[in-house]
């Protein structure tokens, strides 16, 4: 890591560094993104001038772990298109960004929420759109995957099973598993006999109590 171009960071800055971004990742993932730079110096066990000192405003702390979480979205889905079984991929793929939205309340305020999310978004679809390409071609060719699938639908499909998520996280923290079944039966050529969902339905006045816990996305 460095500061100013080529400078290196000192060994106890860096590693102060490391924990200013750890430190706000768990917060982020804990309580969104309100959290504030004194709490994540709190939490991470440093003096709020060195926060500032490496993030001088929270922004600059957002992008770096917006980049780490794209990191991690862009090996996901490499991980997805390398799998020799080109549905199993798919299904991995949309499991395990799922499941990474559900433990992290933070992850979807880095891309619609904070200052500069149209950049982070326009950031996201740049390295993302060619693998999701890759994964829905793949798919197709094989014939596990609806021809009249376009890649493009692969984020909206993950911003509607995302909103399930947020809904039922204190209620119905699984409930997703339920729908992203119902979503890949249809996403199948050939979806054959339904096999049954493993995660049931609610009662209704649980159901009642998940829509109530939706709430607009807040813009700053």
């Amino acid at each position: 890591m460095t500061v100013d171009g080529d400078r290196p960071l000192r060994a106890d800055a860096e590693r102060n560094r490391r924990r200013i971004l750890a430190a706000a990742r768990e917060l982020f993932a804990a309580r969104g993104l309100g959290a504030t730079l004194n709490d994540i110096a709190h939490h991470a066990g440093v003096g709020v001038g060195t926060v500032y000192r490496r993030f001088p405003d929270k922004d600059q702390l957002i992008d770096q772990l917006f980049e780490q979480r794209l990191s991690e979205l862009v090996e996901m889905i490499r991980s997805a298109i390398e799998d020799p079984d080109p549905w199993r991929g798919l299904v991995g793929f949309l499991e395990r960004a799922l499941e990474l939205q559900a433990s992290d309340r933070g992850a979807k305020e880095l891309l619609f929420v904070a200052p500069g999310g149209l950049q982070r978004v326009a950031r996201l679809r740049a390295q993302m759109l060619p693998l999701a390409t890759m994964l829905v071609e793949r798919g197709q060719a094989s014939g596990q995957l609806r021809a009249d699938i376009a890649p493009q639908d692969m984020p909206i499909l993950q911003l509607m099973l995302g909103t399930v998520i947020d809904c039922g996280r204190d209620l119905e923290p699984d409930l997703w598993r339920r729908f992203l079944a119902i979503v890949l039966q249809g996403l199948r050529a050939n979806p054959g006999r339904p096999e049954p969902l493993a995660q049931p339905a609610p009662p209704p006045e649980r159901i009642q109590a998940v829509l109530a816990a939706w709430t607009p996305p807040r813009h700053q």
